[in-house]
């Protein structure tokens, strides 16, 4: 099992964000969302994740939007962080993951909840199925035997190509072994670990007896890999805000600190059961601190850097490129690519 280690490593390392765009421009907060997908390749990281976010300025429609990134990349795992369950068909949802899948070749993290955000609005616009007392869980079930491809019926259907077994098409089981829960309760831990998920967590967590974040979220990575059956191996990923300061304009640092300062009070209480982790803010030195003491950081653990919503394209760029030259090689991580491609980018940066 594994246990926290103040020297741990962090295995892979990426980031998530929302997008944002103008109200009168939404391609141009878009396409500058694509360029830092490109961004994160060239820095040699693992993973760039999509929220999807309704009735607000930010990506609405992940798989849209990673259909897009498949294009502009080769070699970053694309991830939803993720699709909401609540307001999707299971198996509409499992053709269009297969798709973008087949578009990426086989790059595609397919993170879910069991969420329905906003549904005092958009419950009267979502699933006619009728079943308003229906457990979001059973969605997701189906969502999961949709992607397994077992056939609908004992024999074939009849199409314009010719014979075909009926299911979701493009069938690509590999990609049942890279769905990622979202999760934040001890039951969507133990859902997950039961049944061969991944797990993403975030900086939000539920709490039995009012513990720390930092401890409640422990008690929760290990739950899972206690709980994990297969398919496939397990993973977690979490979710940490960090906002480097040692490039950063006066500018930049005026505006993260007061970010920062407004979120403090927020993240250091408690609601509702749900303690919050607080946001890495600072040199270099103190961010890798920080990460070094964090009981998640396991050696297994991968991390998220969750870009705050709305910064611009050049904070972005700075944020991520801080971390990754200046805090990533201190916590044992290494880049993605080849020695030759990672020693062009490490000139670069010093000049």
């Amino acid at each position: 099992m594994p246990t926290s280690d103040a020297h741990a490593t962090i295995t892979a390392a990426g980031f998530t964000l929302a997008g944002s765009f103008p109200e009168n421009d939404p391609a141009a907060g878009l396409e500058e969302t694509l360029r830092l997908f490109e961004y994160a390749e060239e820095l040699g990281l693992q993973v760039a994740g999509i929220r999807q976010r309704h009735l607000e300025r930010g990506v609405s429609s992940a798989l849209t939007f990673l259909a897009a990134a498949t294009q502009r990349t080769r070699t970053l795992r694309l991830e939803t962080a993720v699709v909401p369950l609540g307001y999707e068909t299971p198996f509409r949802l499992a053709e269009d993951f297969a798709t973008v899948d087949a578009l990426s070749g086989g790059r595609v993290n397919a993170g879910v909840s069991s969420s329905a955000p906003h549904g005092d609005l958009l419950g009267p616009l979502g699933r006619t199925d009728g079943d308003t007392a229906l457990d979001p869980y059973v969605l997701i079930a189906r969502f999961l035997e949709a992607l397994e491809g077992r056939p609908l019926a004992d024999e074939d259907i009849y199409t314009p190509y010719g014979p075909q077994t009926p299911r979701v098409q493009p069938h690509i089981p590999s990609l049942r072994e890279r769905v990622w829960l979202g999760g934040g309760s001890l039951r969507s831990v133990r859902w997950a670990a039961e049944r061969g998920l991944k797990l993403l967590l975030g900086n939000v967590t539920s709490s039995e007896n009012e513990a720390p974040f930092e401890i409640a979220q422990r008690v929760h990575i290990d739950e899972y890999h206690e709980r994990f059956s297969g398919p496939g191996s397990p993973a977690v990923g979490v979710e940490r805000v960090i906002l480097p300061l040692d490039s950063a304009t006066a500018a930049q640092r005026e505006h993260y600190t007061a970010y920062a300062a407004a979120r403090d009070e927020r993240t250091a209480g408690t609601f509702l059961g749900h303690v919050f982790q607080r946001d890495l803010f600072g040199t270099s030195e103190q961010i890798i601190e920080r990460l070094r003491d964090d009981p998640a950081i396991d050696g297994l653990t991968e991390l998220r850097i969750a870009l705050p919503y709305a910064f611009a394209l050049d904070d972005y760029r700075q944020i991520l490129s801080d971390i990754r030259y200046a805090v990533l090689p201190q916590v044992g991580w290494s880049p993605a690519g080849t020695p030759a491609r990672d020693a062009v980018l490490e000139a670069t940066a010093v000049a």
